[in-house]
């Protein structure tokens, strides 16, 4: 029986398609079956290095780093119509090859990406690329101006969970800036970043936007060491951002770090249940719990404890399960068998550490797709801050809730983490909720809902959820670097007071 031909996809490096140097290839596993159906090429330094080479090519072109804001900001339009004509496409290859639902990313990734050029095309209409200071005394009149410059050739290493909007955020600024960049993809994810190097490529000078496959240990760090890096921006675990950090250090390279979370949702006494119990699951189970910021932690009071989990369980039943291609599906599969067991781990750890399991914890089968990583969405109570499975980050359909009383202080508790990515509170009281909000530690904090992530809000963590922010007019100034230009008027040495520290006139 011969092998089937699976679809390959090789680098995009300088405007074309580029064979891996050691033509070697990955299989890339569709996560919904558990069966190859693509290949992506497993890249090597000689891969970055021609990739580098390529983007720092394209940044000493004036006209592209030199480019008026007027042009650029027609630029940034033309990609986001770009995304929008092709979003069909896209968002075919995204649930394919991620596991999100069709329906989800067509209906908000897609057009979140395409959101995101539009806003950062206005917003450069409007960015001070350059300041003019007012005259002072001292030393003497002279004429300052300081610049915003681009930083030069920028690596992004985007994550698996959510491969073309996170790919937006580090390039669509970077871009917006002047920069020329080099994209580490996924290898579990590579689809929808090479396609939309070819179609960038329709507008962008070749070398703009390159793309390598590959490796973390090879690709990734062939990147965070080179030196005609400028900067990283990276999404994915916590330890690899440490390592990340490190590296970058020997170079001084300017870093972006998103990284894990162990997001805390309140649940106030007085809260709408019934808006608390739908947003709670949002929170949690949106693809398939794969996603940094979410809900990982329900911290309900005693009063609305036993009905709020009732009322929960009850809707979690409703989820249906299955192939994200089918726009009735609401939960996707995990993106793999590893992450499947590292999921099934932390169940079991719940159930060893006292935590009792309400509702799921199990495979889920699911027909025609038996050989796919479907979990049941999951309701553990009886959670501490002190269990593994309720401080860890899980990274799946699992929620850990955690009773508190009159007497604890539920900011204290979502406090007691070691991620600050995002919290929430369900409360009538919203007067209150915004003092609460202010003492949570966590770059997003989100009232009676969650995901509420808009692209022209920063968005970034605290503590080790990493720092710097993406999306928003915000996100262009981590991809510039500062210059002061100053100018004196003064043509008389004599005159020029500070050069009496040295001279005698």
């Amino acid at each position: 029986m011969s092998t089937p031909e699976h679809t390959r996809y090789p680098h995009f490096i300088n405007g074309i398609k580029s064979e891996p140097t050691n033509g070697a290839y990955l299989d890339v596993v569709d996560p919904s079956t558990g069966q190859v159906h693509c290949k992506t090429a497993d890249g090597c330094e000689a891969d970055v290095q021609n990739a580098v080479s390529a983007a720092n090519l394209a940044f000493s072109n004036p006209a592209w780093r030199e480019m008026s804001k007027a042009h650029r900001s027609q630029v940034l339009y033309q990609l986001g119509n770009i995304v929008l004509a092709n979003g069909a496409e896209l968002a075919e290859l995204e649930s394919r090859s991620s596991g999100g639902t069709i329906t989800r990313v067509s209906g908000l990734d897609i057009i979140a990406v395409a959101d995101l050029f539009f806003v950062l095309a206005e917003a450069i209409k409007d960015y001070s690329f350059s300041e003019f200071l007012p005259p002072r005394l001292i030393p003497e009149q002279v004429h300052t101006t300081v610049l915003r410059e681009p930083l030069g050739v920028c690596a992004a290493i985007t994550a698996w969970n959510f491969p073309i909007l996170l790919l937006s955020w580090k390039i669509a600024p970077a871009l917006a800036a002047g920069n020329t960049v080099v994209v580490k993809a996924s290898e579990l994810t590579p689809q929808t970043t090479f396609r939309l190097a070819e179609l960038f490529s329709e507008i962008l000078p070749p070398g703009v936007f390159n793309v390598v496959s590959g490796r973390g240990e090879t690709v990734g760090e062939a990147l965070v060491t080179h030196p005609n890096i400028a900067k990283v921006s990276f999404t994915g675990s916590t330890a690899t951002g440490k390592h990340i950090q490190r590296t970058a250090a020997d170079t001084l390279k300017r870093v972006t770090l998103e990284l894990g979370g162990k997001g805390a949702a309140i649940v106030m006494p007085d809260a709408n249940l019934e808006l608390a119990a739908h947003g709670a699951l949002f929170g949690i189970m949106m693809n398939s719990g794969q996603a940094c910021e979410a809900a990982s932690r329900l911290l309900v009071h005693e009063a609305v404890h036993d009905v709020l989990i009732e009322r929960m369980v009850d809707l979690a039943k409703k989820i249906t399960i299955g192939n994200p291609l089918d726009p009735d599906t609401a939960m996707g599969p995990l993106i793999s068998k590893a992450q499947f067991d590292k999921v099934a781990a932390f169940i079991d750890s719940a159930k060893g550490a006292g935590a009792s399991v309400a509702f799921g914890g199990k495979r889920q089968v699911v027909s025609g797709f038996e050989n796919g990583y479907f979990m049941q969405p999951t309701i553990i109570t009886g959670s501490t801050n002190s269990m593994t499975h309720a401080c860890e980050e899980i990274f799946g359909p699992v929620v850990s809730v955690i009773r508190f009383g009159d007497d604890d202080d539920p900011v204290a508790i979502a406090n007691d983490s070691r991620y600050g990515l995002s919290a929430g509170i369900f409360t009538e009281n919203v007067v209150r909720a915004q003092g609460m909000a202010r003492n949570l530690q966590a770059g997003s904090v989100w009232i009676n809902d969650w995901h509420m992530m808009r692209t022209d809000a920063p968005f970034g963590g605290y503590k080790e959820s990493g720092y710097g922010r993406e999306m928003g007019a915000h996100s262009i100034d981590s991809y510039t670097q500062i210059k002061s230009v100053s100018t004196g008027f003064e043509r008389e040495p004599a005159r020029k007071l500070p050069h009496h520290f040295i001279h005698k006139f």
